[in-house]
């Protein structure tokens, strides 16, 4: 893949604090590979969840913004905690604009459990937020969810540390909790958490069901392109970082064995 900036100003915008949205930039590349895409990690800038809301609602804003600028005309919070805190001021800003969120499946989660045990896995910015509490509370109906915050974990994986001992000793220290309270059922609750997923069903053990969310996300965000009936053309995503862009370049072809050059971003 060659990344270019599309010759259709109409594009599909994607956000989020790092790395994390890519696990959906790919499923959404995947759905629709002939959509200009456009991606913007704010590296610089993460962890979101360690950020107090009203810090995390401006980026979202910022990045939101620039994004719409360029062309965007959906636009995806590729980001769980982004979601959960900035969702709403997105759409009042831009209430004509289809914005797809990511959030933790509190629903699925408790369709797939066998014991009605659920771990959730999340920032803790995610977990400390009204959203989340509201989540559960349509959702969880006689289950048990187990809310697991994960300070730390974001960082590791920003840094590429997919399979290193930090990454697992902070695992076992994260999961030890949820493996004691004998959940069957784990819900990722960030678009980060799946790049590290082979690791983190080692600890959890085979025997627990590991979910993730990137595949709905795409899937919502593909049908409100397509309901646009926006004219495409074969287009490699573009990939901009507030960070290094040398660093997300490196991370992309590690994790994702996309030869794609990420561009920095001053925002």
């Amino acid at each position: 893949m060659i990344s270019t900036i599309p010759s259709n100003p109409a594009c599909l915008g994607v956000f989020d604090s790092g790395v994390g949205g890519l696990t959906v930039l790919r499923e959404l590349h995947r759905l629709l590979p002939e959509v200009p895409m456009l991606y913007v990690a704010d590296a610089a800038h993460a962890p979101y969840g360690q950020r107090e809301p009203d810090y995390i609602i401006q980026r979202s804003l910022t990045l939101a913004e620039h994004l719409i600028d360029q062309g965007a005309r959906v636009l995806v919070v590729a980001c769980n905690t982004a979601t959960a805190h900035a969702i709403g001021a997105l759409r009042q800003r831009w209430p004509d604009m289809p914005i797809v969120g990511t959030e933790p499946g509190i629903k699925p989660a408790v369709a797939a459990s066998r014991n009605g045990r659920i771990g959730v896995m999340a920032t803790p910015s995610t977990i400390a937020s009204a959203r989340f509490a509201d989540l559960i509370a349509r959702h969880a109906g006689a289950a048990q969810v187990f809310s697991q915050p994960c300070p730390g974990l974001v960082a590791l994986i920003e840094r590429g540390e997919l399979e290193t001992p930090a990454l697992h000793q902070l695992l076992a220290q994260l999961c030890q909790p949820l493996v004691d309270a004998q959940v069957d059922t784990v819900l990722m609750g960030c678009t980060h958490y799946p790049l590290v997923q082979p690791a983190l069903q080692r600890v959890l053990g085979e025997q627990v069901k590991l979910l993730n969310i990137e595949s709905a996300v795409a899937q919502q965000a593909a049908k409100q392109w397509q309901a646009l009936g926006l004219a495409a053309t074969t287009a490699a995503p573009i990939l901009l970082t507030t960070g290094s862009a040398g660093a997300l370049t490196q991370f992309i072809q590690q994790a994702l064995a996309w030869p794609l050059q990420a561009q920095a971003l001053r925002l």
